[in-house]
């Protein structure tokens, strides 16, 4: 629903809606929130938590964290540029080192500014004061300046100007580099502990970065995608993301080795290829011609790009949960054993 709205009236996430909009995101993610950590806690009660459980949790919020970035863009009137992907990388790098670091300690860590708790009440929180003060455009303004603060002779002034997004940044920037730092020292304990080489769990974040430097690449050398046509590239990101992601928990739970490839990322390789031929013809004179453009031909290959990742990663989620349903003896959506306290005890 929240995205629904969000494309009605802001679908260049650059434009103020109606305060209602906002407040209903606002109720929306706070709703979706408290009903996730009631069906957890149904589950452990119920004592049907397992293996399944932890792939659509993980596979679930992996797909709505970039869904959220969208939303969140959109109450700050931030559009479709650069601002957008560097929140998109922040939070997917969130979501990639946790899981990363619950591999490797074989326990869920969430840093001192948790993702699920924290950052889901400042989002909240975030939309409706800006349906209270009446649309994204008011994070534009300088900060220090709505707040009353005078202009100081000490103080430079593009700091003094510095709008309410880009503190924000600085401040998200500073609890992701915090929380990426935390996790790494938790696992490279984590194998010291388990006489292993802590180095080579490092290694681990090679999938991400290899990803994450591939995209800014390709959106520079194609701007009409970065422009025009951010939204549906945010969701072949938000996928590429929580197919690594998903291969992950999965090797977690079956002890197998590091996942260190990811499908996904080969057709952008050949995007970025593709699109630097011209781009090195231009400004030294060699390079190569580029069989796809920089029109329509570019954003069918982009469209193309998600169509592969909605198969692939739609391929691999059924092929999981087929396995793990084959192999546990239970259903996917019902319980098939119910648990039962007297049979449990006499099997003890």
């Amino acid at each position: 629903m929240n995205l629904l709205t969000m494309f009605y009236y802001t679908p260049g996430m650059d434009q103020d809606c109606p305060s209602w909009v906002y407040y209903s995101w606002a109720i929306g993610l706070f709703t979706y929130q408290t009903f996730d950590a009631v069906d957890g806690s149904q589950a452990r009660r119920t004592r049907q938590s397992g293996p399944l459980g932890e792939l659509f949790d993980h596979g679930v919020d992996a797909l709505n964290t970039s869904l959220e970035v969208l939303i969140f863009s959109a109450a700050m009137n931030l559009g479709q540029g650069w601002r957008t992907i560097l929140i998109l990388f922040a939070s997917l790098l969130t979501f990639y080192v946790q899981t990363w670091d619950e591999y490797h300690t074989h326990t869920l860590t969430l840093g001192i500014v948790s993702g699920p708790v924290e950052g889901i009440v400042t989002l909240c929180i975030i939309y409706a004061f800006t349906g209270y003060v009446g649309g994204g455009s008011f994070w534009h303004q300088s900060m220090l300046a709505t707040l009353g603060m005078p202009r100081y002779d000490f103080l430079p002034a593009f700091i003094y100007e510095m709008e309410w997004v880009d503190w924000y940044m600085v401040y998200g920037s500073a609890v992701l580099i915090f929380n990426t730092v935390l996790s790494a020292m938790n696992v490279m304990a984590a194998r010291r502990a388990r006489k292993e080489n802590p180095i080579t769990a490092l290694y681990g974040l090679a999938p991400f970065a290899l990803t994450w430097t591939v995209i800014p690449i390709y959106l520079f050398l194609q701007p009409v995608i970065l422009r025009q046509h951010l939204v549906p590239f945010v969701f072949f990101v938000g996928i590429v993301n929580a197919y690594s992601v998903g291969q992950m928990i999965v090797t977690h739970l079956t002890k197998s080795r590091f996942p260190m490839t990811n499908v996904l990322v080969l057709p952008l390789i050949f995007g970025v290829v593709d699109s630097l031929g011209p781009f090195l013809q231009d400004h030294i004179g060699f390079g190569w011609p580029s069989a796809l453009g920089d029109g329509q031909y570019q954003i069918a290959f982009m469209f193309s790009c998600l169509g592969l990742a909605i198969g692939v990663y739609g391929s691999f989620v059924v092929d999981v949960i087929v396995t793990i349903c084959d192999y546990l003896d239970i259903w996917c959506l019902t319980i098939k054993h119910p648990y039962v306290a007297e049979t449990e005890k006499k099997e003890l």
